[in-house]
């Protein structure tokens, strides 16, 4: 069971749904809010682990969700706001991020990762501000990526979904500029979860954790804005990298080995349960 926490005013008693709640950074948000009074939907495609979380967390709604179904995105929607009442905030944090050299990725593998990890953000982002809207209020939340800014060998497809989730998110948000409905991206850096198993840290940088990226979706709730790059050392660092001509910062990258990292781990045996799961669950 979570510990006990004081309720936070500005999240106390909001409605937040998160996409991929059952592990990583999705349960690690759904704790997080949960301690400050939210009341807390998670879904997830992992039916066994979300209930599981759902119970021991005493989350106040948790059900099996396809984000790439539109049928079953809106059925959980439906489900969060008949057991909870009208969703205040959305998390879409369900993703994938498997390592393959582009020329080898099968088609299938490339369009399950488009899927879930664009798709699945897309249809989110619509169907909740299409109840928000209405209400005139509502946060929508898209966890993206630095990988959304950068390329980086070994996942490029993943790079491409973040690149695509911080466009949509971009555009959604000035198109619903005037009707009370937010929208935010996350950026986290390398995140210590599943997802990068057997993945090394960035050179002097130290990964985030769960948590981390927990405290920053908190902060967009409180304090609404377009991006949020977590952790702040990540963000200076990006800063001074977008300075340097294109040519120039991928030499710099090359001369930290900050380019092998997934490239390196194309294979391991240590990331064999985390791809198996993210290519057949």
């Amino acid at each position: 069971m979570a510990r006990a926490s004081r309720p936070n005013g500005k999240i106390n008693g909001k409605v937040v749904a998160i996409t991929g709640g059952a592990r990583g950074i999705g349960l690690a948000t759904a704790k997080t809010l949960h301690r400050l009074g939210a009341k807390i939907a998670i879904g997830d495609i992992d039916e066994a682990a979300v209930k599981d979380a759902g119970s021991e967390f005493d989350f106040g709604f948790y059900a099996r969700l396809d984000v790439t179904d539109r049928q079953s995105f809106t059925s959980f929607l439906d489900d969060v706001e008949r057991e909870l009442g009208p969703v205040d905030v959305l998390v879409n944090n369900a993703g994938i991020c498997v390592t393959c050299r582009f020329l080898d990725e099968p088609d299938e593998l490339t369009e399950r990762t488009l899927a879930i990890n664009v798709t699945g953000v897309i249809l989110g982002t619509k169907l909740a501000a299409q109840r928000m809207v209405k209400r005139g209020k509502g946060h929508i939340i898209n966890v993206a990526s630095l990988a959304g800014l950068n390329g980086v060998p070994g996942i490029a497809t993943y790079c491409a979904t973040k690149h695509a989730v911080l466009g949509y998110t971009d555009t959604a948000r000035m198109e619903l500029r005037g009707t009370g409905v937010h929208a935010s991206a996350i950026l986290p850096t390398l995140t210590n979860t599943g997802m990068i198993d057997g993945v090394a840290s960035m050179p002097g940088m130290r990964n985030a954790e769960p948590e981390d990226i927990a405290a920053g979706i908190v902060s967009l709730i409180e304090k609404p804005k377009p991006r949020m790059i977590v952790t702040r050392q990540a963000g200076v660092m990006m800063a001074i990298t977008k300075r340097l001509p294109l040519r120039l910062g991928e030499a710099v990258t090359r001369a930290l080995n900050a380019d092998r990292i997934f490239a390196d781990a194309i294979d391991k045996p240590e990331r064999r349960e985390y791809e198996d799961r993210a290519r057949h669950s």
